[in-house]
């Protein structure tokens, strides 16, 4: 009698069902670390926007101009901060800013997280608004 040599239809089902499990545990490293990815990347955009507005600064007679959206004064579309704006939305957060003549803020929030900058220096990261009706210049 012949013994043909091969593998069972029960060991085909069991490595298998190991790569399967195998796969979803490695899918889900990778989203977490691409959520990651975006967080850090949105974090580095908030900061890149304290650079540009110290640049408005110095050539618009040492002011911020005011603000109570992102669309004028300091976060008008005529300077880098524009562009910021549209890299952290283009990532999927949401961006808040407001100016008085002297001071700025702005807010990223993205995954439930906050991050803020502000003229002063501050540079966060918060599970709250940060940027509130009666703060809404620092952070």
């Amino acid at each position: 009698m012949k013994r043909e040599r091969g593998f069972t239809l029960i060991e085909l089902l069991v490595v298998i069902a190991i790569i399967g499990i195998l796969s979803s545990v490695v899918l889900a490293s990778l989203t977490t670390a691409r959520t990651r990815g975006t967080a850090a990347a949105i974090q580095n955009e908030m900061s890149n926007m304290r650079a540009q507005a110290e640049l408005y600064y110095s050539t618009n007679s040492n002011t911020y101009g005011t603000a109570t959206d992102c669309t004028s004064g300091v976060f008008n579309g005529t300077n880098g901060l524009q562009n910021l704006r549209s890299g952290v939305t283009a990532k999927g957060g949401t961006v808040e800013c407001a100016s008085t003549g002297s001071a700025w803020a702005a807010q990223a929030s993205y995954n439930s997280t906050y991050y803020c900058v502000d003229s002063t220096g501050v540079s966060t990261t918060s599970a709250n608004d940060l940027i509130t009706a009666t703060n809404d210049s620092a952070c």
